[in-house]
């Protein structure tokens, strides 16, 4: 599938279609919450069932390098777990700058979202799933802590992505044990 130096470019553009569509939700679980760096019309919390926020992915374009990636959030499929995170209502142009943002191992999924009213509407998630070759698998919060305080890449210090995290959860009244644990073992 997809490698390190590989990416998921073309095939995001040829798996879930918006083009033909107005505007549609977006799901951020991960740096999305705290980093939209992409104009949106409206932004909600909201939460995805069935997915937990595990920092399983590597990062060697982001927060690591090819020799030394570092680690950031995907979802792994859990039965009746819930996730929180940030939805942001944009257009289908946005799609081509997430695209490339969300390169390396990520595919577009759509996915349900539920709103804090219990509404629910349709909308696009992103997710590395594990058959992408940058996909480093579960590890202890101590092990995963370990190499996010030793590593770095062309958007910084991994630990700054952990901390913001971390600060962005608080903000929207999220208690994540797994990026909690990892943010204590880091200090």
């Amino acid at each position: 599938m997809t490698g390190m130096g590989a990416n998921t470019i073309t095939e995001n553009s040829n798996r879930v279609q918006w083009d033909n569509q107005g505007p549609f939700w977006l799901f951020g679980y991960g740096s999305l919450i705290f980093k939209a760096d992409f104009p949106y019309l409206e932004k909600r919390v909201a939460y995805i069932q069935g997915w937990e926020r595990r920092f399983w992915q590597g990062s060697h374009d982001h927060r690591g390098t090819e020799e030394a990636p570092g680690r950031v959030v995907t979802l792994t499929e859990v039965d009746q777990a819930v996730c929180y995170g940030m939805a942001y209502r944009i257009v289908p142009d946005i799609l081509e700058h997430l695209d490339y943002r969300e390169k390396n191992g990520y595919l577009r999924f759509e996915t349900t979202l539920v709103f804090s009213d219990h509404t629910r509407d349709r909308g696009l998630v992103y997710i590395a799933t594990p058959d992408n070759q940058a996909f480093l698998g579960p590890a202890t919060e101590a092990e995963i802590a370990r190499q996010i305080s030793r590593s770095a890449g062309p958007s910084g210090r991994n630990r700054d992505y952990l901390i913001e995290l971390a600060a962005a959860l608080r903000s929207i009244s999220v208690d994540d044990a797994h990026v909690f644990e990892i943010e204590r073992q880091c200090n």
